[in-house]
């Protein structure tokens, strides 16, 4: 299987102040081991990156940049987004398909929305997935805690299955690369 990385919306705003995710400087070096890993085996890291105009995650803000502490690379590749999705009306279905890929290893920020939705589309694209379930992040939404979220969208995703595809719900370190 021909595998890539995507790190989906680890940037300033979600990783600094008051929008800070939950255990954020656990989650970045979760995500930086998977990358170099990633790297190291000539494995595709796609670094996705949220905007909205006249928000936080405004194209080009301090916000909108990718989080200080986030490890990248030159060859790493680079996908504006919109929407929660990151499919959605970006060319990341294009670059994976340039590319050969089946299997996608997702990591980042938030679980609820841009994990959840781009986890969900990946599967009902027919690609096998990868969650590394310590290594995407949250904030506390008024009813549950973070962590109860991320803890609840680990076991929710983890059994979800496609009539081609799959998910599966690993630790960083289990991850095989």
């Amino acid at each position: 299987m021909a595998t890539a990385l995507l790190i989906i919306d680890v940037q300033q705003a979600l990783c600094t102040g008051q929008d800070e995710c939950f255990e954020i400087k656990r989650v970045i070096p979760n995500i930086n081991y998977l990358s170099a890993k990633a790297r190291e085996a000539g494995i595709p890291v796609i670094l996705i990156q949220h905007e909205e105009k006249g928000d936080m995650l405004q194209h080009g803000s301090e916000g909108w940049q990718l989080a200080e502490s986030l490890k990248t690379s030159p060859q790493d590749l680079r996908v504006r987004k919109t929407n929660r999705d990151s499919f959605y009306q970006t060319h990341l279905q294009a670059q994976l398909q340039d590319l050969g890929i089946d299997c996608l290893i997702i990591c980042g920020l938030q679980t609820d929305y841009c994990v959840n939705a781009t986890v969900r589309q990946a599967l009902k694209l027919g690609y096998d997935v990868v969650l590394a379930a310590d290594a995407h992040s949250t904030v506390d939404n008024g009813n549950l805690a973070a962590e109860d979220i991320i803890t609840e969208h680990n076991a929710d995703l983890a059994r979800l299955t496609g009539p081609v595809a799959r998910i599966d719900v690993t630790q960083t370190r289990d991850i095989r690369i």
